[in-house]
């Protein structure tokens, strides 16, 4: 397995980054990473050291590890129609709620209680991944993914992301891709 880091990475706070290339379950990983070994997706581990005062998870994750907040992506449940929805957009904008209800044919979407989007998706508050979540719900990811060649989303816990590229992440969420972000 490659392991790689950058000066870059350790000058902004970043413990450690693995490269996967389908290999073999690594140790530690987390739901997310075992869903993308499974799979045989190429995928990188990006590790920082989570501040619990900082103010946004996602503005957080960018700064630590050096990326653009528009290639940085976070991981919202939202409640359309009575069913949890997964809406992936860039931290750099919001989430325009009726457009995620119209993304996936509903009429009107909310902010789930985030007691039970933690239940359901089996991930902490700030480390709710799109990927190996306990119950797969269906997910939206904002059309904006697809201007990188690869975006960074929770690996499924605070201070863990994952970069991969959009198609893969589409692929494996069963995603939709729709304008859900305001930037």
């Amino acid at each position: 397995m490659a392991k790689k880091s950058s000066k870059k990475q350790h000058e902004t706070g970043a413990r450690e980054a693995h490269a996967n290339k389908g290999g073999a379950r690594r140790a530690g990983g987390t739901p997310a990473t075992v869903a993308l070994t499974a799979a045989g997706v190429d995928y990188t581990v990006h590790a920082y050291e989570h501040d619990p005062a900082h103010p946004s998870y996602g503005e957080e994750a960018a700064e630590a590890m050096g990326v653009s907040p528009d290639r940085v992506f976070k991981t919202l449940v939202a409640d359309v129609d009575g069913a949890l929805t997964v809406a992936v957009v860039p931290v750099s904008g919001t989430l325009d709620l009726k457009a995620l209800a119209a993304a996936v044919g509903g009429k009107r979407a909310a902010m789930a209680d985030p007691a039970l989007a933690e239940r359901t998706t089996g991930y902490v508050r700030g480390g709710i991944s799109p990927l190996g979540q306990r119950k797969k719900l269906r997910t939206v990811l904002d059309d904006s993914a697809d201007a990188h060649p690869t975006i960074c989303v929770s690996a499924g816990r605070r201070g863990l992301e994952v970069e991969v590229a959009p198609e893969d992440l589409r692929k494996l969420t069963d995603a939709v891709l729709a304008p859900i972000g305001r930037g």
